[in-house]
């Protein structure tokens, strides 16, 4: 599951619970505040009746004896009775003469109360201060069933509450406890996946980090799960492989570097005993006459132009590498430029046996190019195209307009490029592998040519394409803007 949907679905539990928890919270604030309003609920009337039944029972019984003073022991039986439930009780008569009081219960001077004011039947009235309540009750006589007075309790608040419900309702209670009990659960799952799903990997990434540091390319970043990190973990992989690619390919260069010096080395080495050898024949008086001198100096010539042209690769090669290649854009008539670049390739091709067809027209447009450039591209491209003809092939020039393009297509009718070589043709160094026919000449390279090619029309805003099948020879592609 991944991390955006899985935090979804946790802050919406989340939130949940806590907007469970805060409702039950505002509604438990709200009964407290009612609850200061209206201390008791109404029943609790009836239960202080219930809870004076017996006493209103005795009063009832027992009220005419109460006028007369000398009665004590119905007065003591009144206040055991009061003692015993903890509460005041004061007795009084329909004009407020006050009968009994429990906290004065030998009372002989007759006091009288404002019934107006003390009589208290409902808890509107009743409460008194913030421990007690008074509450009345008619005494009736039971024979005649007239009202013969009135009884005033006071009771304290304790006397009550302890029986009293509690005011918040269970299911509220219930619910913020298991709100509150969601939302521990939920914080601590978050936890477990921040550490399990979430530094674990990171950690794993930073080993996988020294490794690399040190070298090992060869170690995977498997993480296994299909989200976010497992994407981090993909793309890091991808990040070793090509690291890992291009380490191997540093070292492959490396090693070209080291062969490419060791063959230019062998082959500047091979003219230039030729060329020393030569001259030393023409100083000893070798050559009879001057015709036999010129066939020395032309071998000589020949020797010389084969060091010139690895010389001149190399020092591409340099400066490619230091992003110094020089490309010096003019703009131009292609048809003069490239009839003049063509005409002197073709007797030194035909000199191999190898037929070299240039186009019968060539378009006559504008272009922008540094024609040493575009001389040294074509002169690589017929000289990769001698390496795989033999005497009875084939080279092919065509020049055509294409769009806002100038399109040229060198192509041979020599043995084709092998299809493991394809992907390397243009890597630098990479000679391919030749067919023994045309080992001796394969060899002769220093694997630049195709390289430097690349970098000179890419230099030009253009492009190099080949194809080539196998005994059927190769077209190289190239096109150049139009001004």
């Amino acid at each position: 599951m991944y991390w955006s949907n899985w935090f979804k679905a946790w802050f919406a539990s989340a939130i949940a619970c806590i907007l469970i928890f805060a409702g039950c919270g505002t509604f438990i604030l709200f009964k407290l505040s009612h609850q200061e309003q209206n201390p008791l609920p109404s029943y609790v009337v009836n239960q202080a009746r219930i809870e004076v039944s017996d006493m209103m029972f005795f009063l009832e019984q027992h009220h005419e004896e109460l006028e007369l003073a000398s009665q004590h022991n119905i007065r003591e039986k009144l206040l055991m009775l009061s003692q015993q439930k903890k509460l005041n009780l004061l007795y009084t008569g329909l004009d407020g003469t006050v009968l009994f009081a429990s906290s004065t219960p030998l009372l002989s001077n007759k006091d009288k109360l404002d019934l107006k004011n003390e009589l208290h039947y409902d808890l509107y009235t009743a409460k008194t201060d913030q421990a007690s309540f008074k509450l009345a009750f008619p005494v009736i006589d039971p024979k005649s069933g007239r009202q013969t007075g009135n009884a005033i309790f006071t009771f304290p608040e304790s006397a009550l509450a302890n029986e009293q419900t509690s005011p918040f309702p269970i299911a509220v209670t219930v619910l913020m406890t298991a709100s509150l009990l969601l939302l521990l659960l939920l914080l601590l799952q978050l936890s477990k996946k921040l550490n399990h799903d979430l530094l674990l990997p990171i950690v794993g990434l930073k080993d996988h980090s020294e490794a690399i540091l040190k070298g090992d390319y060869e170690k995977k970043a498997d993480y296994g799960k299909q989200d976010e990190i497992g994407e981090v973990y993909a793309v890091f992989d991808q990040m070793r492989s090509e690291i890992m690619e291009l380490s191997l390919q540093r070292e492959a260069q490396d090693k070209a570097q080291k062969e490419l010096i060791s063959n230019i080395s062998h082959d500047l080495k091979t003219p230039l005993t030729a060329v020393k050898a030569y001259i030393e024949a023409i100083q000893a008086g070798v050559c009879p006459d001057l015709p036999a001198v010129m066939e020395y100096m032309d071998i000589i010539q020949t020797q010389a132009n084969k060091m010139a042209g690895l010389v001149e690769d190399l020092l591409v090669h340099a400066l490619r590498d230091l992003g110094q290649i020089s490309v010096n854009p003019v703009e131009c008539y292609s048809k003069e430029i490239f009839e003049s670049i063509l005409k002197p390739m073709g007797p030194y091709i035909r000199m191999t046996g190898v037929e070299f067809i240039v186009p019968s027209e060539i378009p006559n447009v504008l272009i922008c190019i540094d024609p040493v450039r575009i001389e040294q591209l074509l002169s690589n491209l017929i000289a990769n195209a001698l390496k795989h003809t033999t005497a009875g092939d084939s080279i092919r020039i065509a020049i055509a307009q294409q769009h806002n393009q100038l399109k040229v297509t060198v192509s041979d009718t020599g043995e084709g490029i092998l299809p493991q070589d394809m992907p390397f043709i243009f890597e630098r160094y990479f000679q391919g592998h030749a067919p023994s026919q045309y080992e001796k000449r394969f060899n002769e390279g220093s694997g630049l040519g195709l390289s430097i090619c690349k970098h000179i029309i890419e230099a030009h805003q253009g492009s190099i394409s080949f194809k080539s099948m196998k005994h059927q020879g190769t077209e190289f592609y190239l096109t150049l803007p139009l001004c």
